[in-house]
């Protein structure tokens, strides 16, 4: 575990960059346990098509590369693709949108991910604090943390019950609980993902701050669909 990690952050470094690519932030935290999306980079139309055929699923595209951090932005990101012909004209769009954006940026390829059920959105990051450390967030997705900040913080690392605390003392917990004839969130799943993210951090301490937004909190398990990883200073 520990020797994959390590070649994935030192390539990074050696790239000079202070972030992983969304495929190595994404196999660090399958490395680690964490329930991510299913995902493969194509760098051609007909290995999109492939993948996609693969997953047997609808898919999201996005775009790989070092020099667009803000996907959505350069046009680089397209959802809900569900047969071959539109996996292919999508990737072609994506490639025509980003070299309009940025035609010098550098790209490795476009990531091919599963398109994970809609579901109640939450929130895991992490920030590495001077001094007290990695210290873990969790909360409901969408409006309840950009807008009402309706969040909890754990100095990691944490143990099950802090992770169960976290999750239960947001203003929202009702919401997970299956209020308004929502499905119960499975708050072991998600205490799983937190506990996942504090051994991670704990042992990686290159890791200058995490973002798993959004996670799908389903009735049965947990998908980490969106993953940032942000590396220290050299």
């Amino acid at each position: 575990m520990s020797d994959q990690v390590s070649q994935i952050i030192t390539k990074a470094y050696s790239e000079g960059r202070q972030f992983l690519l969304e495929p190595e932030a994404n196999e660090v935290c399958k490395i680690y346990g964490l329930p991510v999306a299913k995902i493969k980079v194509a760098t051609s139309p007909e290995m999109a098509v492939q993948c996609f055929e693969e997953m047997g699923t609808p898919v999201v595209l996005k775009i790989v590369s070092p020099d667009i951090l803000h996907k959505s932005d350069a046009g680089g990101v397209i959802v809900g693709l569900n047969n071959a012909n539109a996996v292919r004209e999508g990737y072609q769009k994506i490639m025509e949108n980003v070299r309009k954006y940025k035609p010098d940026a550098n790209i490795i390829g476009i990531l091919v991910q599963e398109m994970a059920p809609q579901s109640t959105e939450v929130i895991v990051g992490m920030t590495n604090d001077p001094t007290f450390g990695p210290t873990i967030m969790f909360g409901l997705g969408g409006i309840f943390v950009e807008v009402l900040k309706d969040v909890s913080f754990r100095i990691a690392p944490i143990k099950r019950e802090d992770a169960y605390e976290m999750i239960k003392e947001i203003k929202s917990f009702k919401i997970l609980t299956g209020a308004r004839g929502r499905e119960p969130a499975d708050l072991d799943a998600l205490a799983d993902v937190l506990l996942g993210v504090s051994k991670l951090v704990t042992e990686r301490n290159e890791i200058a701050s995490l973002d798993l937004n959004p996670v799908f909190a389903y009735a049965k398990g947990a998908k980490v669909v969106d993953t940032r990883i942000i590396l220290a200073k050299k």
